[in-house]
């Protein structure tokens, strides 16, 4: 190829990068090649976040980029991590970070540890709360608590002792109830079965007072 024809092929596909910016044009207010690393290290910021693999293109419309510089950067990605515990591969047509199968038994026996880990104190009264007033929002719970419950009630979800249970027909907010598996923890056949809290804990009916302000 001459010169003259190289200097060409650039410009068009310089001129192709910078039409595709300028059609996606994402309303960040920040060009992500000025940002530190560019549009690599902009890539690797979303995939660190991402629940589920992402394709190119989506990748492509959020950074205001042609699909091919995003597949190009992506690569260059991948094989970057060649050596680390971690791994970025395409599946399905889209792309994610994967912890290295070489590693799945030391990851497997982690996840374990921390299913059979014991639940913190914070914990422990979330789910109580959950227990007595179920259905229950969040919302709820934290008037209860009088704190954010958030990552709490993430972590009940992801040991299986609560679950969703719909939505509170007034304020459309998720309800939460415990689950078989609580009530297999604890040796009860129902939740009718849980001690009366009254003869413990006086005053205890004014919580009823609240379900009615949240």
């Amino acid at each position: 190829m001459s010169t003259q024809a190289s200097t060409s092929a650039r410009a068009s596909t310089s001129a192709q990068a910078s039409a595709a910016r300028s059609a996606a044009s994402p309303d960040t207010g920040v060009d992500v090649e000025d940002l530190p690393g560019g549009l690599r290290a902009g890539l690797e910021a979303v995939l660190m976040v991402v629940d589920e693999a992402v394709p190119a293109a989506q990748l492509a419309r959020v950074f205001g980029v042609s699909a091919t510089e995003v597949e190009s950067e992506l690569e260059a990605i991948a094989e970057a991590t060649e050596g680390h515990g971690y791994e970025l591969r395409e599946i399905g047509g889209g792309w994610r970070y994967y912890s290295r199968r070489d590693f799945a038994p030391f990851v497997s026996r982690f996840v374990v540890d921390g299913q059979t880990a014991r639940l913190t104190q914070a914990a422990l009264e979330t789910l109580a709360v959950v227990a007595y007033r179920q259905p229950v929002t969040r919302g709820r719970i934290a008037a209860i608590r009088g704190v954010n419950v958030d990552s709490v009630m993430r972590t009940l979800t992801l040991r299986g002792l609560v679950e969703e249970a719909g939505t509170d027909p007034t304020s459309g907010a998720l309800l939460y109830r415990t689950t078989s598996y609580f009530l297999e923890r604890l040796g009860l056949g129902s939740i009718s079965e849980l001690p009366k809290l009254s003869p413990h804990l006086p005053g205890v009916d004014e919580l009823d007072g609240l379900d009615g302000e949240f």
